[in-house]
């Protein structure tokens, strides 16, 4: 496989359970050294596909290539280089943060006291490590679940909604934590309902509703801009009176006291440069842009508390 070479990659992958459909026809591609976001409301199959990629469920069809090999021919050599953290993770609060994390190496049969040392550092617990789990925040067990699915030096990652119940500093320290997994050569596969930390972690996302692919494409690809400009400026009514004459200012409008206009060529300069020439000061201007889960909403056609 080149380095170039997707790292996983589904062919036509369903799953049926009697006559329901979990998964039907998954098209997906993971390239090296990204975060791909895997995102859709409760009962779209997110879970059944994650099982699927880890070899955990058999697909009614299709196939799983990770590394360019076929998952269900190879799957001895394809999965120790796959970490995956799938659930919250079970440990014993007794024990140490380090020991708990012995404990599931000397099952692995790879507890070097210098690779404990290297994963403690990647999830930022060595200052912690000696303390028993029961004393940890909840984002500190997340991390430490991280470190689990870290122990065999993987070079994919699978985790199963890692920020799930993190308070804004936990969640901070899960975006902080997929940053360094990356600059550290690893590929990461990404299922979350926290859109807004997808929108800022992610470089594209697969998202699925009923089972099925409705798109897959960068973040900055769903994010782009609407072609519209919101401009602060006093005189906010008279500068509509002037945009709406033009061809491309038909839909202007003020909200707010701002106004919100297209522009002569799609690029905010050209908008401010119109104003200024016809004799308007715009204190600024912001590109308006699509919100992530605006996007997801209208995607896959569900209301808010379905993504949790």
């Amino acid at each position: 496989m080149t380095q170039s070479s997707p790292i996983l990659t589904t062919h036509g992958l369903a799953k049926a359970y009697g006559a329901r459909r979990a998964v039907s026809d998954l098209d997906l591609e993971v390239r090296p050294g990204e975060v791909f976001g895997f995102l859709g409301p409760n009962g779209a199959g997110k879970t059944t596909t994650i099982r699927m990629l880890l070899g955990l469920v058999r697909p009614t069809a299709g196939r799983v290539e990770l590394f360019g090999r076929d998952l269900a021919r190879h799957g001895d050599e394809l999965l120790p280089r796959v970490g995956a953290l799938v659930e919250a993770p079970a440990f014993y609060p007794y024990l140490s943060g380090r020991d708990n994390l012995r404990t599931v190496a000397s099952v692995l049969g790879r507890a070097s006291a210098t690779r404990l040392d290297q994963v403690l550092e990647l999830v930022d617990l060595r200052g912690r490590q000696h303390d028993r789990v029961r004393s940890y925040s909840l984002g500190m067990k997340q991390r430490l679940g991280v470190a689990t699915a870290l122990l065999d030096d993987p070079d994919l990652l699978v985790l199963d909604e890692p920020a799930n119940g993190l308070d804004p500093a936990g969640i901070r320290e899960m975006r902080d934590l997929m940053r360094s997994l990356v600059a550290a050569g690893k590929t990461v596969f990404l299922s979350s309902h926290v859109l807004a930390e997808v929108q800022q972690i992610c470089d594209r996302v697969g998202i699925i509703s009923r089972g099925q692919l409705v798109k897959l494409a960068p973040v900055s690809e769903l994010m782009a801009g609407s072609g519209e400009f919101e401009v602060r400026l006093e005189a906010a009514a008279a500068a509509l009176v002037l945009v709406r004459r033009e061809r491309w200012g038909a839909t202007a409008r003020i909200e707010g006291g701002t106004l919100v206009a297209g522009s002569p060529t799609g690029r905010g300069w050209a908008l401010l440069d119109f104003l200024v020439r016809a004799g308007f000061q715009p204190d600024g201007l912001l590109e308006r842009r699509v919100d992530l889960e605006d996007t997801f909403l209208a995607l896959t056609g569900t209301a808010h508390g379905a993504l949790n």
